[in-house]
């Protein structure tokens, strides 16, 4: 289907601003939070294409390539910022970095056979104890003073890989409550988890292209599931609005963030159920 060709200028326009704004948003949040911006983007490029007639079988795919697509130059805009106020562990990314990359490679694979209903479903069942997690528990709930040990240490980063390239999100809202939860501190799990988004969007974006290659009715502009349009306008304001976010991490009034995140996100899983099983 030809959206670009065929759809009135009104909804063009949106189509872009909606982009554009996600972007913003995306860039903050992952400069503030380290949950990455693929969690605000994907639901409302999921929901963009839904209004524009993508079908349905491949909207959420596109939504999650083009994402984890965006993800890449904002991640290294994230770290850089969070890596000058020496809040990244460097020796734990190096340890996490292979077990990580090959979850992502598992979470490609299944990302690309999955039914869209069944990406859109598995998004919005992450999404919520996510939510959960940031309105009500924030960084002071614990569940060990330490990292996992034995199996668990590769277990651990192969999970965060595999489901955040599932969702199409650079690994921190999965990433920072794994670590907080085993008593990293936040400050310091926000700056390391700034590190996964580019371990996972780069393989994860690659296995998008190769997933979706050849595909039946993608939009124009697309390179297998991601979007090149969707990239162009929302990863150049991502880069730019991230180290802000950043910044106001370290200036803010967390908990009231927190539960704005969490708001949001609740809403958009909320939503994201209703579609897939209504």
């Amino acid at each position: 289907m030809d959206f670009l060709g065929y759809a009135p200028a009104g909804e063009l326009g949106t189509f872009a601003l909606g982009l554009v704004i996600a972007g913003v948003v995306g860039g903050l949040v992952a400069g503030m939070l380290g949950v990455g911006g693929g969690i605000v983007v994907v639901p409302v490029l999921y929901h963009v294409l839904a209004l524009l007639g993508v079908d349905e079988n491949i909207r959420m795919h596109i939504a999650v390539g083009t994402s984890l697509a965006t993800i890449i130059p904002t991640s290294f805009s994230s770290l850089s910022a969070h890596n000058k106020k020496g809040a990244v562990d460097w020796e734990l990314l190096r340890r996490w970095v292979a077990p990580m990359v090959i979850g992502v490679l598992i979470g490609s694979a299944l990302a690309g056979i999955a039914r869209g209903q069944w990406l859109a479903l598995f998004f919005a069942s992450v999404a919520l104890p996510v939510a959960i997690h940031f309105a009500f528990w924030g960084e002071t709930k614990r569940i060990s003073d330490h990292l996992p040990t034995g199996l668990g240490r590769f277990l651990l980063p192969a999970g965060i890989g595999g489901v955040s390239t599932m969702m199409g999100i650079g690994g921190g809202t999965v990433g920072v409550p794994a670590m907080t939860l085993c008593g990293v501190p936040i400050h310091r799990a926000v700056g390391t988890a700034s590190a996964f988004g580019a371990i996972i969007s780069i393989p994860g974006t690659i296995g998008s292209i190769i997933a979706g290659w050849g595909v039946a009715h993608l939009p124009p502009y697309s390179f297998g599931y991601v979007n090149v349009l969707g990239f162009l306008l929302i990863a150049p304001v991502s880069f730019f609005a991230a180290p802000f976010g950043a910044h106001m991490a370290h200036t803010m009034d967390r908990r009231r963030l927190r539960m704005v995140f969490a708001g949001f996100i609740a809403i958009t899983a909320a939503r994201m159920f209703y579609d897939a099983l209504g």
